[in-house]
């Protein structure tokens, strides 16, 4: 009998308890969720939300991605908090980096895929996690980034070229009406990456509240177009259900105030 898939299913997957170490000598907590009778397709490697703002691993795009995507996508998801940041799972060593420091903590998680020989690796960043990205993520061993609600708060002129230069696939998913880049502007600024695609997605909000599906369909389209999308709503098979009640104050709250330096498009016409 096909049961629906809400917010707390946890659909089946191999799920591992995971450790990265940092070239600084930092000990990061993290979790891989793989399909549980098969190889992976591909690879999703998570890069969360502001730390300081409410971000980690187990932000609701994020932790439904795990939770979903081995089972219904054939993907292997990475999930894993960045220096100084806590969930569940626990709290990764190490202080805030300022989005500096944390060029050790992405270095670290596509150290591991590959170490752990997992195919096809695509970067997928959650505003602050976008520039990280952008930033540190280029690397040889990554095939592309997709980026949701992208602040490009953080990251320059400079690290979109060497992206441009890459010929690497970059998605930037823009909510219509995101808190700090909309659609219009990020097409324009992502212009510098002339193989860039800035999808604006109808009605969505920075925080994807309500709009975690879309994301999750898009995402599944590039990373394993074989996969029909939209995803299936339900599921005939086992399954579970996460407790996310720890986190409500951490999902829609977490932009509550913009973060030091980054103002709202609503309190700076100029910026929409």
């Amino acid at each position: 009998m096909s049961t629906a898939i809400r917010a707390s299913s946890i659909l089946p997957a191999r799920r591992e308890e995971i450790e990265l170490h940092t070239a600084d000598g930092l000990r990061l907590v993290g979790e891989l969720a793989l399909p549980a009778d098969r190889p992976p397709v591909a690879t999703l490697v998570c890069l969360h939300p502001l730390p300081t703002h409410g971000g980690m691993m187990d932000s609701h795009v994020l932790r439904k991605a795990a939770w979903r995507l081995p089972a219904l996508a054939d993907l292997a998801v990475l999930r894993f908090n960045t220096r100084g940041t806590s969930s569940v799972r626990g709290t990764s060593e190490g202080e805030f980096g300022n989005g500096v420091a944390e060029r050790f903590d992405v270095a670290a998680a596509i150290e591991y895929a590959e170490f752990a020989e997992l195919p096809d690796i695509w970067l997928l960043g959650w505003s602050f996690g976008t520039d990280l990205i952008l930033k540190y993520g280029c690397d040889p061993g990554v095939t592309g980034a997709i980026l949701l609600s992208p602040p490009l708060r953080f990251s320059t002129p400079e690290d979109l070229t060497v992206w441009a230069g890459s010929g690497k696939p970059v998605t930037a998913l823009v909510p219509e009406f995101d808190d700090y880049l909309r659609p219009d502007e990020a097409g324009q600024r992502f212009a510098a990456i002339g193989q860039a695609e800035v999808v604006g997605v109808p009605g969505a909000k920075h925080l994807w509240v309500g709009d975690a599906e879309t994301v999750l369909d898009e995402v599944v389209r590039r990373v394993n177009p074989a996969v029909p999308v939209p995803l299936p709503s339900t599921w005939d098979g086992p399954m579970t259900t996460g407790d996310a009640s720890a986190y409500a104050d951490r999902t829609v709250a977490a932009f509550g105030e913009p973060p030091a330096g980054l103002r709202r498009v609503d309190q700076d016409p100029a910026a929409g």
